[in-house]
């Protein structure tokens, strides 16, 4: 019997689009950061274009409040409290096995390194808090990657695309707002934070609305360049109110850039080193990095976080050993007994953010201080200041 030829995915379907590009969508990279009501949405809408490498961060597990607005999640899900990201890797896998998608549990930042950002086409955020968002901002900034971000809460939702010379996150942020996220991120001193900001009241039916523009907006983004420019109009740096109370749709017009903006970094001028990788100790990677650029003196600047070693009890200056990335304290505060019951700034913390021959725990490994895998490293040395990638550990996101 004639063997059927087998369809590839959307063929005979998206072929119609005069301006898509199956070759190009199948070898897209994106990243989504965020797996809740938004990312369901987004991570659907890629499964079903085809696009062929989706990277999925977030470090929740599901509860029961996430079914009511989640597409890929099931109540046997919630019982067992498990990741999102793995639950929405194998929905979507269900949905298309020619996707290739990869979990990542962990914090978008402290969780994954710039190395996977530099390497996608288009970053999706799916995030509920303006500190989160100054985070990804910053990180897209820096390696000149566009995103797309989307918010809900009630019937409203807004969608922005961020790119690098056209339109910022922080730059829209009046100052008294910057102060207030800083103030609370960049204290030595306050070692608790509250990570918990109230659930947004959403609906499923703007969680889709909104999920889905942004799939829209990224797919354009992917075929840009790639397909005749006269085909459709991006967001660019407007902004796409929609208003469900009273059905009204807006586009305004946001051209949001200050050239004077601290989230402006360029690090794009990087170098890669193959043998530099997180699992080496300290000392080793000061060393790689000193044979590699040709300098005496090297200096690693932690931009996304602190290395704690001591928490001290401003009462009666007892101290405890730590020894974990500055993200990790606020779970090591809840579960000690004696540091649980007291308020931020009853607490010090003794932290690192430059690493040098001079640091004094030099066989930990740079995973263990808090950098990630295939980060890209802001270096100091005695001849300037170098950006660093560390390609050992290229092959742990499977590229």
């Amino acid at each position: 019997m004639k063997k059927t030829k087998e369809k590839k995915w959307g063929e005979g379907v998206f072929d119609l689009l005069s301006w898509f590009d199956a070759k190009r969508v199948n070898e897209a990279r994106v990243l989504v950061v965020g797996a809740g009501a938004l990312g369901n949405e987004v991570l659907k809408n890629l499964a079903l274009f085809g696009v062929g490498n989706i990277y999925v961060v977030d470090y929740d597990t599901i509860e029961y409040s996430n079914l009511t607005r989640s597409i890929l999640f099931r109540e046997e899900d919630a019982d067992k409290g498990r990741y999102k990201v793995d639950v929405v890797s194998k929905r979507v896998r269900e949905i298309n096995h020619n996707v290739n998608i990869h979990p990542i549990v962990g914090r978008l930042d402290s969780g994954v390194g710039l190395g996977l950002y530099q390497s996608m086409d288009v970053v999706i955020g799916c995030l509920d808090g303006q500190e989160a968002r100054i985070q990804l901002n910053r990180q897209c900034m820096r390696v000149n990657v566009p995103w797309v971000d989307g918010s809900i809460e009630n019937l409203k939702g807004v969608v922005r695309v961020f790119k690098r010379g056209e339109s910022c996150y922080e730059c829209q942020l009046p100052q008294s707002t910057k102060d207030m996220i800083f103030s609370r991120t960049s204290c030595a001193d306050v070692a608790k934070r509250s990570t918990s900001y109230g659930r947004i009241p959403t609906t499923p039916v703007i969680a889709s609305i909104i999920g889905g523009v942004q799939t829209q907006e990224a797919m354009k983004l992917i075929h840009i360049g790639h397909c005749n420019e006269d085909e459709f109009t991006p967001l660019g740096s407007n902004w796409f109110v929609y208003e469900g109370s009273h059905l009204s749709t807006n586009i305004y017009s946001a051209h949001l850039w200050s050239d004077n903006c601290t989230a402006h970094e360029d690090w794009t001028n990087v170098v890669p080193v193959p043998e530099l990788g997180t699992e080496m100790a300290v000392r080793d990677a000061l060393r790689c990095l000193s044979d590699n650029l040709h300098c005496s003196q090297v200096e690693i600047y932690m931009r996304n976080t602190r290395f704690v070693d001591k928490l001290v009890t401003k009462s009666d200056n007892h101290s405890y050993n730590v020894m974990c990335p500055e993200f990790m304290v606020p779970g090591f505060i809840e579960t000690n007994d004696e540091l649980k019951g007291l308020m931020p700034g009853e607490i010090n913390q003794r932290s690192y953010e430059n690493i040098d021959d001079e640091f004094p725990y030099q066989d930990l490994t740079l995973n263990k201080i808090g950098i990630p895998y295939w980060d890209i490293l802001q270096v100091c040395t005695d001849k300037g200041l170098y950006y660093v990638r560390m390609d050992a550990d290229k092959n742990h996101y499977d590229l």
